[in-house]
């Protein structure tokens, strides 16, 4: 597990919604120390029975948390990892915590106005007494004497659900009952209409899945499958992806053995079909231009069975270095992996590579709007004009990287954002203005696939109340050849 940087800046410039492995929804795995917890059968098995939470532990957690993500602008997974380090709190008691931080988290925004925010935010305790009451199934009182606060702070939740209902404005009520900003609730509505933006909305505080995907140089999908039963653990194949298992529960991932063995990474399932866009085969040549920490890299690394070149390219040299680890416990051989630089000098660095890619895979940093299910803390990270920033970063990204594919062969744009100016805006600048022509998604993702995620010829879009992934767009093309 990396160690937490000491502050994050509240508004961050780097890639909101990177990777899809570690998101909220349970504790931070303790990758370190296989064999610790006993799967859950395994428990059942010894008769076993769960011990009482000790709350006190558990709120003095989650205040310690939140507080870092409010005050000190932490992300919300690193501040977890800092504040549950160690033996202090047990596995239970590490769930019961990290739940209620991202619970609280992505309610602050409609608890705040319950609670009669202006002219100034409740106080942490406050607020997360309000969580308590709101969304925790603890009455009032205990709230409060759990958390060291007069019960008339917690008495403007009475009747809140009808405060929320009479907010006149369409747009405002639905931020409200969403707990989102105003300006992403209003994104919505202008990209969907009122009635989808509305279905969406109505998911992204939900618990998002635990999916993983089968690492095919270890064994097959039925393999883990049978794995992962004789460790305790429940799973389902994901609808889309071919490679990826829905897991059940709240089990520790991180620490199973078939994890460790490299049997499988945590990836969303529309981050699976990105790699299957991509169209990587045994014997090519292929760049992941923006890896980070490698997620779809090794699926890649797995269409190509090890042979062939799987160039992993970022200007984070630290997350390369993850990468690099990953790979080893995934038994990837044939990955190189190369920091550049993040502006036009980059140029220089990629000339050996201009021109003699079969594949390049452009998973370019957003907005990650289409993640905010599993990192509720960036709602309130992002402002009103960072996707048409970002949107500016992505069209230099696709020119710089788009060198690098060979006449015929494929260039895949993708995002985890949700909306024109991220997406199909870039798609129709490289149209217009680069040496591609859309390439269909079908062929590759299999036609029932492609018609099942609802594939519109090249292009892609994936959203949570639709499809059950992440919020996702792709988009593939061909390079023209000469003449």
């Amino acid at each position: 597990m990396r160690t937490p940087p000491t502050k994050r800046p509240a508004t961050s410039t780097l890639r909101t919604g990177t990777g899809h492995g570690r998101g909220p929804g349970r504790a931070p795995g303790r990758p370190g120390k296989p064999g610790r917890r006993r799967p859950p059968a395994a428990r059942a098995r010894a008769g076993t029975s769960p011990r009482p939470l000790r709350l006190d532990l558990v709120d003095g957690a989650v205040l310690e948390v939140h507080g870092l993500v409010h005050d000190q602008g932490w992300l919300a997974d690193r501040a977890l990892e800092r504040a549950l380090r160690g033996d202090r709190l047990w596995a239970s008691e590490r769930r019961a915590a990290a739940e209620a931080v991202y619970g609280l988290t992505r309610w602050q925004g409609q608890l705040d106005w319950l609670l009669g925010a202006r002219p100034r935010p409740p106080d942490l305790a406050t607020r997360y007494a309000a969580w308590l009451c709101r969304h925790g199934g603890v009455a009032p009182r205990d709230a409060a004497a759990r958390l060291g606060i007069a019960p008339a702070r917690l008495a403007a939740l009475d009747g809140a659900d009808a405060r929320l209902a009479a907010v006149s404005d369409p747009v405002e009520r639905l931020a409200l009952q969403g707990s989102l900003p105003v300006w992403i609730v209003r994104r919505f509505r202008e990209e969907l209409g009122a009635e989808e933006a509305a279905a969406l909305v109505g998911v992204l505080n939900e618990r998002a899945p635990l999916t993983v995907r089968a690492n095919l140089l270890r064994g097959t999908r039925a393999a883990l499958l049978e794995r992962l039963a004789a460790e305790g653990v429940g799973a389902a194949p994901t609808p889309l992806s071919p490679w990826g298992l829905r897991l059940d529960g709240h089990e520790n991932a991180f620490a199973l053995p078939s994890f460790q063995e490299g049997w499988f990474e945590i990836q969303d399932e529309g981050s699976q079909l990105i790699a299957l866009a991509a169209g990587a085969r045994p014997g090519a040549t292929v760049v992941d231009a923006c890896a980070g920490a490698g997620g779809k890299t090794l699926a890649l690394a797995a269409e190509m069975h090890n042979r062939g070149t799987l160039w992993a390219l970022d200007a984070d040299a630290d997350r390369l270095a993850e990468a690099r680890r990953r790979a080893r416990r995934a038994g990837v051989d044939n990955l190189r992996v190369r920091a550049i630089a993040a502006g036009e000098e980059a140029g220089a660095q990629l000339a050996d590579l201009d021109g003699r890619a079969d594949v390049v895979l452009v998973d370019a940093p957003c907005s990650g709007l289409g993640t905010l299910r599993r990192r509720p803390d960036a709602r309130w990270r992002l402002a009103p004009g960072d996707p048409d920033r970002f949107a500016a970063r992505q069209r230099e990204l696709v020119a710089r990287f788009g060198r690098l594919v060979r006449p015929g062969g494929r260039l895949v744009y993708a995002t985890c954002a949700i909306g024109r100016a991220e997406n199909d805006d870039i798609a129709d600048h490289v149209e217009r203005t680069l040496p591609f022509d859309p390439a269909p998604l079908a062929p590759l993702l299999g036609a029932e696939r492609a018609a099942a995620a609802g594939a519109d010829g090249s292009r892609l879009r994936l959203l949570p109340h639709r499809h059950g992934t992440d919020g996702f767009f792709v988009a593939a093309f061909t390079r023209r050849r000469e003449g």
